[in-house]
């Protein structure tokens, strides 16, 4: 019960921020990891640690919430083990790690971390040895004993050969002169070594993992006489290079070289910051279409949006993703950065050949696919990705690809694969102005769309614009994706062909759209004229059936309440993809009108108050009239109607 209570406090903590406690700083990401990996472990013990250890490898992870109940470090399955947290030790015979270990000089604390490799390098050197042993305030970020062992053979002779030049050097860049804690570690920031004040980057990421020039902290916080003590997993070198300059001088990039020069943003990638550049190899520019590629080099906008799309706001390093994220681009695209094993991903895909580039100002990892945002895609190239493969060749069929690959400012309304699985309708005249009537003559973004505004087609049409609780439309239509904005189009995928208002209400009822067989006309008639005795009580029968707004099937959802002009409610409902009204089936719906919609019922609504009468002479006289009225409203209505063109036709005889 006790360590659920600290679990609960420590997840408010996290959840509310600073601004939650009043005692004392801020924990920062890494000391609140910790902090959750000292609960976890308290039942064995004082001062015990769970750890996350991913199977098969050495690599270890103080856990958080997230992490310890997934099991898993970067798709790879962990296994819990339980250590002393940072700064003590065990006791023979006690349980835990109740002692703190005892402080000694920088040196001494060097073997007590695991870091035996720095001290024997040490040692080779005249200087430093007694730098650590004697007084002052130091900082060391010592590299694991397996953080050497992996270096080249090249690399390590190349220090080892000359000790107290290359290898002094390279152990000084490790250390800073005074003591810095990891709370002061700031994402960020740089910190000035001890070799010729060159900077070192640090940076703290919201999920713990502090990171010195790419290189993981393992055990932070050592506490020595004379500074501190971070284990970290690499050695780290200086770094001399902008973003720009290492451009410049690898022969990988020759094409994102002329990119950048065309784009302008050479200026930006020399300059001060920390980006992350996930920069495209000559491979990745060759794997797209030359037509394409011209393209998008020969237009400044696309161009610089494409290169913006492949440079992140904030250095990011590879040690810093321990699972899948949502990082934003300077274009402003969302990217999905992940990992798998050893490979980092973007959108799924291990498309990072080479990581951790270090330069002055941020990070590059070289990739091997163009991540082109929509932004500089024509509405073809938008529809390759979307699922309106069919839409799209039946405009390329219709003649009106040249609408959807130029610079005209277009909104293109493509229906769903599902929408033609019953088949695709002839390429006629018909057709084309119908799929005419699908291209808007602006480029539109959905979310200032609003309702009864009006949209002009490449046809001619004028279409309206519906907004539901839950749904937008175009006439009959509803948008069933999020919107993909291109260079000059913009790509809504419609739930639906959609079929432009051809008349008013009334001439919808005149025409031979409103299929009726004889016997049934018959029925519906007569149980018209059965339920009212006077022209009024027809009147109210009549306007039950007509709502004073339009509701199309897509804006209904699963259930709406629809006022009639006869001032009862209508209950609207959708189920299985079909629209009942009162629980009535409707049997076709959205017939679109210039000045409404008519949904066609297959029987007579009562009103709640009807009740069946004689009929009078004048019945037939007053249900025209009303229908004439109703139709002739320029405000919108939805009319729900039983075929009544012919009804009305029998009635007057």
């Amino acid at each position: 019960m006790a360590l659920f209570v600290r679990l609960l406090a420590l997840a408010l903590s996290l959840a509310l921020g600073p601004a939650a406690t009043l005692a004392g700083p801020a924990k920062s990401p890494y000391q609140l990891v910790l902090q959750h990996s000292r609960l976890r472990g308290r039942q064995h013990g004082p001062n015990v640690c769970a750890v996350q250890k991913v199977i098969g490898t050495n690599r270890k992870y103080f856990t958080n919430c997230k992490q310890w109940y997934q099991r898993k470090i970067c798709g790879k399955s962990t296994v819990i083990s339980y250590e002393c947290c940072p700064g003590y030790e065990k006791v023979p015979g006690e349980k835990g790690c109740p002692a703190a270990l005892p402080l000694s000089n920088l040196y001494e604390t060097l073997g007590v971390v695991g870091s035996t490799t720095t001290q024997l390098y040490t040692d080779r050197t005249e200087k430093l040895r007694p730098e650590m042993e004697g007084p002052g305030s130091f900082t060391i970020f010592a590299p694991s004993n397996e953080a050497w062992a992996s270096l080249s053979a090249e690399v390590l002779d190349s220090l080892v050969s000359n000790v107290n030049i290359e290898l002094l050097n390279a152990l000084r860049y490790h250390m800073v002169n005074r003591r810095v804690l990891t709370d002061e570690l700031k994402h960020g920031m740089t910190l000035t070594s001890m070799y010729q004040n060159s900077n070192i980057q640090i940076h703290h990421y919201p999920n713990g993992i502090v990171t010195v020039n790419c290189a993981r902290l393992l055990k932070a916080d050592h506490h020595a006489t004379n500074g501190v003590v971070h284990l970290i997993d690499k050695v780290i070198s200086t770094i001399t290079n902008n973003i720009q300059q290492i451009i410049e001088i690898e022969d990988t990039f020759e094409t994102l070289r002329a990119a950048v020069a065309a784009s302008g943003l050479n200026m930006m990638l020399e300059g001060n910051g920390q980006y992350t550049l996930l920069a495209p190899t000559n491979e990745a520019f060759e794997k797209i279409p030359t037509e394409t590629l011209n393209r998008i080099l020969g237009d400044p906008e696309a161009l610089r949006d494409l290169l913006n799309n492949h440079i992140l706001k904030s250095a990011m390093c590879a040690e810093a993703i321990v699972a899948g994220l949502s990082v934003e681009t300077l274009e402003g695209t969302t990217l999905e950065v992940g990992c798998s094993g050893d490979m980092l991903t973007i959108n799924g895909k291990a498309i990072i050949s080479n990581k951790d580039i270090l330069a002055t100002n941020g990070v590059i990892h070289y990739i091997d696919e163009l991540l082109i945002p929509d932004s500089a895609k024509t509405l073809f190239e938008l529809a390759a990705e979307s699922d309106v493969s069919t839409a799209i060749d039946l405009f390329r069929q219709a003649g009106l690809g040249t609408h959807l690959s130029g610079s005209e400012r277009l909104t293109l309304l493509a229906p769903l694969n599902s929408v033609f699985k019953d088949g695709t309708p002839p390429i006629n005249a018909h057709t084309r102005n119908l799929l005419r009537n699908h291209i808007i003559k602006d480029q539109l973004a959905s979310k200032y769309l609003y309702h009864g505004q009006t949209l002009e087609t490449l046809g001619g049409k004028k279409l309206r614009v519906f907004v539901y609780r839950n749904s937008l439309c175009i006439e009959n239509s509803c948008i069933a994706a999020h919107d993909k904005r291109g260079r000059y189009g913009t790509l809504f995928t419609m739930d639906r062909v959609l079929t432009p208002p051809m008349g008013t209400v009334m001439d919808v009822l005149k025409g031979d759209n409103l299929h009726l067989r004889g016997d049934h006309l018959h029925l519906v008639l007569w149980a018209l004229l059965d339920q009212a005795k006077t022209a009024k009580e027809l009147a109210n029968i009549l306007k039950y059936h007509i709502g004073d707004e339009i509701l199309v099937s897509g804006g209904i959802g699963a259930l709406v309440r629809l006022k009639s002009l006869q001032g009862d409610k209508l209950e609207v409902s959708l189920k299985n993809n079909v629209v009942s009204v009162n629980k009535e089936p409707v049997a076709e719906p959205d017939i679109m009108a210039t000045n409404g919609v008519v949904h066609v019922i297959t029987s007579v609504l009562q009103p709640p108050f009807n009740r069946p009468q004689e009929r009078g002479d004048e019945l037939a006289d007053s249900a025209l009239e009303i229908f004439k009225q109703a139709s002739a409203f320029s405000r919108v209505r939805c009319l729900l109607a039983p075929v009544y063109q012919k009804l009305l036709e029998r009635m007057k005889h």
